[in-house]
């Protein structure tokens, strides 16, 4: 009897959070203050990482920057000193555990104060297809991409809990939720950074604690020069082309202030996250051969072996 009673209210909850959710698509929900909060940008060097950074100081919240590249990192530092921001900048590796806990005591002690959002947005890619790629630049790309999530969570998450506030944002990709050929390091990467996510949400909800919330970013290419020279076919193109940074990041932070789980960015890119668990294999393999997606990463490949041969360093 307490089992279908059980069943009968899950059913319920499921219906009831369809129809709030699908009713938030349409009405826009309560956007939250982050003024005056702490937050910790990783990668922010580089493209989405410094609008990240921009984008958080207009709103009034008190910005560390995290990135292994010392010179990138303060240039951002100085275009949120440009904009009145409070800024902070560290060179942190954070593929290194005891680099990444060795900075967050440091900054505990400098700023006298703990993180309160996590913006986990550094991303590398190979660039070689599995066979091509030598094992370093693989292991680089796992650290990159997934290592370091459990290091930057580890070093902040228990403070966020002992306070009950703070938010986790994860910057994954929709190559963590669907695949495609010639990047099996990114994906794999992104695929864990994903399930990494998604099982801390669900650990943090178990735990009934409400106020530390999740936002999971998953942004198609987007233009930043990572994946140049990717494209699939040109009539899809015209409705799906990369991403201007800035667009992705707006739509990101649309989502992290309203503590929205899960952001597709375009939102035509859930269709294939749908398609992918729903239809046969077969299907998704010929929808991906007419929309040329199969074959996207060959001129992106070209592209890194020609810088390579031009004296180019993949490790860079």
């Amino acid at each position: 009897m307490i089992f279908f009673m059980d069943l009968q209210m899950m059913l319920l909850d499921v219906i009831y959070f369809i129809l709030r959710n699908s009713l938030r698509a349409v009405l826009r929900p309560r956007i939250k203050s982050i003024e005056g909060e702490l937050v910790l940008i990783t990668g922010s060097g580089g493209g989405l990482g410094r609008l990240f950074a921009q984008e958080f100081s207009k709103r009034g919240a008190e910005v560390v920057l995290w990135d292994i590249d010392a010179t990138s990192n303060e240039r951002t530092a100085e275009l949120v000193r440009g904009m009145g921001g409070d800024v902070h900048a560290y060179t942190v590796d954070v593929t290194k555990s005891e680099d990444v806990y060795r900075h967050a005591d440091l900054l505990r002690k400098e700023l006298g104060r703990d993180v309160t959002v996590l913006i986990n947005n550094a991303g590398v890619v190979a660039g070689r297809n599995v066979l091509d790629c030598p094992d370093e630049l693989i292991e680089r790309t796992l650290r990159v991409n997934c290592h370091a999530l459990f290091w930057t969570v580890k070093a902040f998450l228990p403070q966020m809990k002992a306070q009950n506030h703070g938010h986790v944002v994860t910057i994954a990709s929709v190559l963590g939720l669907f695949s495609t050929a010639c990047v099996e390091d990114y994906c794999a990467s992104k695929f864990a950074a994903v399930g990494f996510h998604e099982s801390l949400a669900h650990e943090l909800l178990a735990e009934e604690l409400e106020g530390v919330k999740t936002t999971l970013v998953c942004p198609y290419i987007v233009d930043t020069g990572m994946f140049e020279g990717c494209k699939i076919r040109e009539e899809v193109e015209l409705i799906l082309p990369p991403l201007e940074p800035q667009y992705c990041v707006e739509q990101a932070m649309n989502a992290i202030l309203i503590d929205q789980p899960l952001v597709c960015i375009p939102r035509l890119t859930y269709l294939p996250f749908l398609c992918r668990a729903l239809l046969p294999w077969e299907s998704n393999v010929v929808t991906y051969r007419f929309m040329g997606s199969d074959k996207c990463m060959y001129p992106f490949i070209d592209a890194r072996k020609k810088l390579m041969s031009n004296g180019g360093n993949l490790l860079a």
